[in-house]
This record gives structure tokens, sequence and C-alpha cells, in this order.
């Protein structure tokens, strides 16, 4: 038998090759988490895509020196594979990948063989896209009822909601959901934005740089603002050759 201090002489030199593939500090799998915990951070979440307006944020968040969150789904507005390759930019600038599960379905109403189904599909994906599998998750509207925490506590994911929903979805305009950022305030704040509204794009986000800057706030991936840095993956599934949805 090995003793511990043997396993962890040959272990930590691999973990260390590879940082946040095998690590799994932070939040527990299965957490419901909305806040940020570390001061003076904002983490800018995307929601629904890889979608055309994907490049133009990042290359805003980038100029910014900014980082964002993207949690994408496998087929809501197109095929993930039809856009592989902004994906793997988005990912390859240092910005975080999450699922969104592969249909963007309700969890809460399915079973746990559905549900689980709904986000190991989405992990192929990333595996043959990226070659990791994220451990934050968003569900679809934000609904973590019915099964949802048991499977992502099995799957190994953290999921995540928001504190700041800036209401794009419904398609409130830029102006609205300015003033849902103006009325949180100072602290850390998890924002809910999508990259598929085109006013985000366009209108939201230069204007949500500037106040974020303005409040000295820090932007940064949500494994970053969780205290989490190296902790936004671990190691993928097996790739397969599929490559269409």
């Amino acid at each position: 038998m090995y003793s511990v201090a043997t396993i962890l002489a040959v272990l930590l030199p691999i973990i260390s090759a590879h940082p946040g593939l095998d690590e799994r500090d932070g939040p527990a799998a299965g957490n419901v988490i909305q806040n940020c915990k570390e001061p003076n951070t904002i983490a800018l979440t995307f929601d629904d895509g890889p979608w055309q307006y994907e490049r133009d944020i990042v290359a805003q968040l980038n100029a910014a020196g900014a980082k964002g969150t993207f949690f994408v789904t496998g087929t809501l507005y197109n095929c993930i594979y039809s856009q592989a390759a902004q994906l793997k930019a988005t990912y390859d600038a240092g910005h975080q990948i999450g699922s969104h599960t592969w249909s963007h379905a309700d969890l809460s109403s399915k079973s746990v063989a559905q549900a689980k189904l709904e986000m190991t599909k989405l992990e192929t994906a990333f595996a043959n896209i990226l070659n990791v599998k994220p451990t934050y998750m968003r569900p679809p509207n934000g609904n973590s009822g019915g099964s949802t925490v048991q499977v992502m506590r099995e799957l190994g994911y953290r999921i995540i909601k928001w504190d700041i929903d800036s209401g794009d979805w419904n398609n409130q305009s830029p102006q609205s959901s300015q003033q849902k950022f103006s009325a949180a305030g100072s602290g850390s704040h998890i924002p809910l934005m999508h990259e598929t509204v085109q006013s985000t794009s366009a209108t939201l986000l230069p204007w949500v740089l500037k106040w974020a800057k303005d409040k000295n706030l820090k932007m940064v991936t949500v494994a970053e603002c969780l205290g989490d840095p190296n902790g936004a993956y671990t190691t993928p599934v097996a790739k397969t050759g599929a490559t269409s949805c």
C-alpha cells in the first residue's frame, strides 16, 4: 500500500502542470450561488449562446481588460458546433465557459435521467471543442427546482444564479437595465445578461463596463469572484467523432 506522501508526490506535479483540470477548490458541487465571495468584484455573465454577438462582446471585454462568463447551450439558437471557432476563441482569451444545458430545458420538470442527459450531451461538445468539462452551470430560467440540485451534485457542477437581472431577455431597454445596475450600487455582483440580445452588445455592455470601472470593481469570471480561480474546469469526458447536433 502506498503512503499518502508517495501518492501526493506523484499527483501534485500533474495537478500543478494543469491548473484547474483536477483541482476542485471553491464551492461544493450542488451549491446554489447568486453572489460573489470576493470583495469589489463583478462577474459579468452572458447566457444562451454561442451566438453572433459573442465576437463583439468578447472584443469589448478584452479591450477593457475584463473577463466574462458565458453560459452556453447546445441547440437553443443554433448548433454549438457551428460556433465552435468563436467559442474556442472566447475560451482561449481567458473567459469562462459554463453549461446552460443542451437544449435550454427547464430542469425542474425533468426526470433525473433527462436532466443528466441535458448536461452530458453538452459535456461531449465541450470535450470536442474545448477539451475541458466545466464545473459551473446556470439552470435555464434560473430554475433549480426538482432534481436539479441532486443531479448537479452528482455530476460535479456548481449552480450559478444572479443578483442583478438586466431584464434584456424580457425586451427591457438598455436604459431600464442600466437603472438596475445603478440601483444595485457598490459591492460585488453577478449580473445576468444575454449574448443573444443585440442591444446588450451594442449599448448595455459598453455602459456596464464604464459603470464597473467607475465603481472600482474588478471584472472577473464567476469562478474568480467565488475565490476559485483554478476550478472552472475539470478533465473532460471522452471525445467523440460527432461534430453536429
